[in-house]
């Protein structure tokens, strides 16, 4: 796993051996920042991520904020509770010295500290087949992550079952890469 594009492309990531992590693939996410970055989601002005403000939620490697931040992004905030995950992803930032702009937060996704102000770009890839992306983004939005702008992101296996977002937020885009669906989504009415 290595960092994709921008200013430190190529840079390899760790991850834990075994299966306690499921990073986002690089192809993944490559797709990912292919999409947000040339306006495919049909956004004006969307230059994502330069100068963005990114959450990477359920952090993992930190792979999908570190991503953002050697592409352009601003700043990025890392949520993650595990401790394993932890360890890997302080080495991960270490390794791409991204300390100066990169904050981590050992907090649960669902139960996330308030936000000082909305990001521009959320990632959100919790452990597939736990049913965690609606609870974690009601959970994420009252603690004020997302603000009317916000584009958020996530994964979750390929086969699961297709359902509208939850109240408050509208689909922009649904893509399957193999085993990963990955969703955009923006804040606001259906």
């Amino acid at each position: 796993m290595r960092i994709v594009a921008g200013n430190q492309r190529g840079v390899r990531l760790t991850a834990p051996p075994g299966r306690v992590l499921r990073p986002t693939s690089d192809r993944v996410r490559e797709s990912v920042f292919n999409i947000l970055a040339h306006g495919a989601l049909g956004l004006p002005g969307l230059d994502a991520p330069d100068g963005a403000s990114v959450l990477d939620a359920f952090a993992g490697t930190g792979a999908l904020g570190l991503e953002a931040l050697s592409r352009g992004a601003r700043r990025a905030v890392f949520m993650e509770n595990g401790r394993i995950a932890l360890r890997a992803l302080r080495e991960n930032i270490d390794q791409c010295k991204r300390r100066d702009d990169s904050t981590v937060l050992e907090k649960n996704v669902l139960k996330p500290p308030p936000a000082a102000t909305p990001v521009d770009i959320a990632f959100l890839d919790p452990p597939y087949r736990q049913d965690l992306v609606t609870p974690s983004l009601n959970a994420l939005r009252d603690a004020g992550w997302f603000g009317p702008e916000t584009i958020i992101v996530t994964e979750q296996e390929s086969s699961e079952t297709d359902a509208a977002p939850p109240d408050g937020f509208v689909l922009l885009d649904r893509r399957r890469y193999g085993a990963a669906k990955v969703e955009f989504l923006g804040v606001g009415a259906p």
